[in-house]
């Protein structure tokens, strides 16, 4: 195999480890945040605070010279993906 294309491979490799280490940690605070809405009757999805980490996450991507539609795609799948967590964590609550 050719050394510089195993190099980037290996990068990839070591930064594909740490968004998974990354996410699992967003995911165990995130949790967290479910069942205390679930303690505290709160909903599950905050609309407002959402569009506000989307503002950032675009902001943030922009200034990184990442696209700002793909950052969106990201972080709403993360929080589409959360709200069913907290979903979930308040019907087992129930």
């Amino acid at each position: 195999m050719d050394e510089k294309l195993k190099q980037y491979r290996e990068s990839i490799n070591n930064i594909d480890a740490a968004l998974v280490f990354m996410l699992a940690e967003r995911f165990k605070v995130t949790k967290a945040v479910g069942e205390y809405k679930a303690e505290n009757n709160l909903p599950p999805a905050d609309p407002s605070r959402e569009q506000q980490q989307i503002a950032r996450l675009r902001q943030l991507a922009s200034d990184a010279n990442l696209d700002p539609e793909f950052s969106e795609k990201f972080l709403r799948f993360i929080i589409d993906e959360v709200i069913r967590h907290h979903e979930q964590i308040r019907e087992d609550a129930s």
